[in-house]
This record gives C-alpha cells, structure tokens and sequence, in this order.
C-alpha cells in the first residue's frame, strides 16, 4: 500500500483482489475488492465505486502490472464489472513476456497468490466510529499481480491445470472451516 498525501494531493490506494482459475495459457478471473471488506489501511470499497471508471476506462484501460511497478506489465484485462460481490475481472498474462511466464508458474505453484488493486480516491465518506474510510467513487487505473495484498482474504482460490482444481464447493469448505477457527480463536481470546 502506498498513500501520497498533502493538501491538494490525490490518494492513492492499493486494495487486495482474489484469483479465480489460472490455465495453462494464463488467463484467470476473480473478484478486486469485495465490496464491504475492511483492508488492511482501514479502507472499504462500497458497491458501485468502480461503475464510473469502467464506463470511462474499460477493461483496456486499467493495466495488469506484476507488484505495481509500471516498468512490469505482464498482460492486459478482459473483462471488469461490478456485481453483488464485488469487481469481477477475468485476464490474462502475455506469456510471451518473460515475467509473465514467471508469474503464471509462481501462480500455478501455489508460490503467487495476491492480487492488488492502484486506485485514486474520487469520493470517500469517513466512518469515525470504526475507523473506516468508505470508498464511494474510486478512479481504478490498475490492478497487480503481487505477494502480500492489502486485503488479506485476497488469495488465488482456483488454480486449473492438468494436475488441479478445486471447484467452488471444496473452496466453500475451505471458508467455512476458516471462518470457524477464526470464531473459535476469537472467542478464547476473549474469555
């Protein structure tokens, strides 16, 4: 995450996004921002903070870079969209580019599995009490393959190739077992 701030200076923001199915020929979809979520610098995307900068910009227009550095573009984004869950994106990785071929073996490995979102804070409403910038416009201009995502919950969940898959049923077990360790450790923490 970087912020550069001041008076008058925009605010930059980077928010995790999840991988969904990773082929062979390095395209791959899955959700930037999941609407609602908390990151890790206190930030929430709210549902259609993206609708004008994908009206603007389209999927051609936000550029697929390998830990946010603009010297890295590793492929180009197909399609992104705003659903009930969050930004859908689907893309693929140039694996004519060296480091896109990298990318693809370090996804396929298990070994890369964040995703990152680049965006400018257009409109933002500050709720005090949890401590929370809420997200109401955002000017998405990227979206990184990267190791550590501001969102935490933002992982590669699906991996295809002819070796793996896991459909979205083992992933819902997967998240229903998470989620009851993380109510069971919460609730010994407290007591």
């Amino acid at each position: 995450m970087q912020r550069r701030e001041g008076p008058g200076a925009p605010s930059f923001r980077y928010a995790g996004l999840t991988l969904k199915g990773v082929a062979g020929d390095g395209t791959f979809s899955g959700y930037a921002s999941l609407f609602g979520e908390v990151d890790l610098g206190r930030d929430a995307i709210e549902r259609g903070a993206f609708a004008a900068s994908i009206d603007k910009r389209g999927a051609g227009g936000v550029r697929m870079l390998f830990q946010h550095d603009p010297a890295e573009v590793i492929g180009r984004w197909t399609v992104l969209r705003e659903d009930e869950r969050g930004l859908y994106v689907e893309g693929k990785l140039a694996t004519d580019v060296e480091r896109a071929r990298e990318v693809l073996a370090l996804m396929k490995a298990g070994a890369l599995d964040g995703l990152s979102i680049g965006f400018r804070a257009v409109k933002t409403r500050a709720d005090r009490k949890a401590g929370v910038r809420r997200i109401l416009e955002a000017d998405l201009w990227e979206i990184s393959v990267v190791t550590f995502p501001m969102l935490p919950t933002a992982r590669v969940s699906n991996v295809k190739h002819r070796r793996f898959y896991r459909d979205r049923e083992t992933e819902l077990v997967r998240l229903m077992r998470r989620a009851a360790r993380a109510m069971a450790n919460n609730r010994f923490s407290k007591g």
